[in-house]
């Protein structure tokens, strides 16, 4: 868990936002994977192995951790610096400008009540960071990989902030800085945001796919269709 500037004592209640899909619109890991082979870090061969994964993500045929973990294989042996540099350029380049306009004042509005702004995500901790300090978020919650000697093992660090994991980085968080979940509020686009959703006093579903969006008619949720910058 990554932290910033955040005042408890000034601080209302929390937003915690997901970033793929939710926050932005492009994909981090897919935006990853091409500044790497832009970048000469990742063969062709390896590219295509990354874009049938991202297929078969897309079509639910592989889980959102098992992508994860796939990727921290791929930068087994790889020194921290050249992934952290490869995220910071992936973000500044590709993920923060897709950001979504709608996003940025749904979180201005919140700031106006001084609420914390969390951005809370299954996403590479290298990138969410670079996200977070160019959007001014308080916070980051998101997936890690394990680190030796300044370089990646290729096994994760903790467990990925996926699904009941997520839930459960959401609670310690708000324990952790004396915050109640009912009263925070969760952006989210996936079915699988689901434990998050409803441990939260305000779910909000964004660009939600066809599970959710089925299930957020069943319970009321509100539904937020977010278009991309032009």
């Amino acid at each position: 868990m990554e932290s910033f500037s955040y005042d408890k004592a000034e601080s209302s209640y929390m937003a915690f936002f997901d970033l793929d899909r939710t926050l932005a619109g492009n994909n981090s890991g897919r935006e990853l994977v091409k500044m790497a082979f832009r970048k000469g870090v990742l063969s062709y061969p390896e590219l295509i192995r990354a874009v049938a994964l991202s297929v078969a993500h897309r079509l639910k045929l592989v889980d959102t951790p098992g992508t994860i973990r796939d990727m921290a294989l791929w930068a087994k042996d790889h020194p921290e610096s050249q992934l952290s540099d490869l995220c910071r350029e992936a973000a500044l380049s590709g993920i923060i400008p897709s950001v979504f306009p709608d996003a940025k004042e749904e979180m201005e509005s919140h700031r106006k009540k001084k609420a914390g702004i969390v951005l809370l995500s299954s996403a590479l901790a290298p990138i969410c960071r670079q996200v977070a300090l160019k959007l001014g978020l308080d916070s980051v919650i998101c997936s890690d990989l394990e680190v030796s000697e300044g370089r990646f093992t290729g096994r994760p660090k903790g467990k990925f902030c996926y699904g009941e994991e997520k839930a459960a980085k959401l609670i310690e968080y708000c324990e952790i800085n004396n915050h109640s979940p009912s009263a925070a509020w969760y952006y989210g686009d996936s079915f699988s945001d689901l434990p998050v959703l409803e441990l939260v006093g305000n779910p909000v579903c964004v660009n939600p796919d066809r599970k959710l969006m089925a299930l957020a008619t069943r319970k009321g949720w509100p539904v937020r269709i977010w278009a991309s910058p032009s």
